[in-house]
């Protein structure tokens, strides 16, 4: 192999291993999927090189790069690839647009004997065929998933071989309440997921209606419009088993997650913290005294929790579903009617979306 070779962006690119040499901040904003960062220049090298590509042109740009990433930083740089390269040999590497920086980082290791191809056109090139296969797959017939808050949609979605989990992408549920403890991703990788999923699915997906964001992060505009114009079922459970439902997802599973990873004492903190603050932010549309009400039982729910009483969460519960939520959603369906292929309970509506997949799969 040559030690400048390029390789053609192609997506089949994505099943191999990936080596991004971009700055963190560049990766943090979206990368491949499945890619690893290790950066030839950090945040701050990359901005001085920025700077002095401005002020003096492309030649001075390079040669203070050259300096910046030279002896021990060098070495570092050098280690860590060749350590990636250890663990997968078949690794690719990348930069924005596959010039300089994956050039420089290539040849570096083709001097050490670790000779691997460069993406022609980099990251944007990928992106730009990501987005023609996001483009491309969204046109393929939907079926949307729709219900009252607690009819466990996400679950009858990931019972199917072509549901596709948007919320799980977001991780975001998509509500006041919905926000992941773990940071979710950027908006370029919440789309390269979903473009992941939708080329690996059959023809036929099976979506959660949902509003065009979920949480700071929005459906894609083709993907949203093909959302807009599909038919739908609609889950319909009585309000017991839908509190039981959101017990399990806000308040049981919500606290184990903050427990884990922050432990128990800073874990319970932030889970609280979480939940006040989404029923706090709900203030203007619940107005002062029913906010008020609310939050007086949600603060006596947490001390019985601690006690194992989990269903006193119920007390805030059941009135924040039945006088904010479910209001809502009923008005939603009242004046934004879609076409309903069936109503009914979780059962009945799993089966009718399975049937929809196998007609669709044909």
């Amino acid at each position: 192999m040559k030690s400048d070779e390029f390789i053609d962006a192609d997506l089949a690119l994505l099943e191999r291993p990936l080596i991004d040499v971009r700055a963190p901040i560049e990766f943090s904003a979206g990368a491949l999927p499945g890619a690893i960062n290790l950066p030839l220049m950090n945040d701050d090298e990359r901005r001085e090189v920025g700077i002095r590509y401005k002020q003096a042109g492309q030649a001075s740009a390079v040669a203070l790069g050259n300096h910046l990433v030279s002896g021990d930083r060098r070495e570092r740089s050098l280690a860590a690839w060749e350590q990636a390269l250890e663990a997968a040999p078949d690794s690719v590497i990348y930069c924005f647009r596959g010039g300089m920086r994956s050039k420089i980082s290539q040849q570096w290791l083709a001097e050490r004997g670790h000779p691997l191809p460069r993406i022609r056109g980099g990251w944007k090139a990928m992106r730009n065929q990501l987005i023609e296969a996001l483009e491309s797959h969204s046109q393929a017939p939907l079926l949307l998933v729709a219900g009252l808050t607690g009819c466990a949609k996400t679950a009858l979605i990931n019972a199917l071989g072509s549901g596709v989990d948007l919320e799980g992408h977001a991780r975001h549920k998509g509500s006041a309440f919905g926000q992941h403890p773990m940071a979710g991703p950027s908006q370029i990788d919440f789309e390269h997921g979903l473009t992941l999923d939708l080329m690996r699915l059959p023809r036929a997906r099976v979506v959660e209606d949902e509003s065009q964001r979920i949480g700071r992060l929005a459906i894609p505009a083709t993907f949203w419009q093909s959302m807009k114009a599909a038919p739908c079922i609609r889950v319909e459970m009585p309000l017991e088993w839908r509190l039981e439902q959101i017990r399990k997802d806000y308040i049981e599973d919500l606290s184990e997650i903050y427990h884990c990873h922050y432990g128990p004492q800073l874990g319970e903190v932030l889970f609280r913290k979480q939940l006040s603050g989404a029923l706090k932010r709900l203030g203007k549309r619940l107005g002062s005294e029913r906010l008020a009400r609310l939050i007086e039982a949600q603060q006596r729910a947490f001390s019985a929790q601690r006690l194992g009483n989990v269903q006193a969460h119920d007390d805030w519960l059941a009135p924040l579903l039945r006088e904010y939520y479910d209001p809502m959603y009923r008005h939603q369906i009242e004046h934004q009617p879609r076409p309903t292929l069936h109503v009914g309970d979780w059962d009945s509506c799993l089966a009718v979306a399975r049937q929809w997949e196998r007609e669709y799969a044909a």
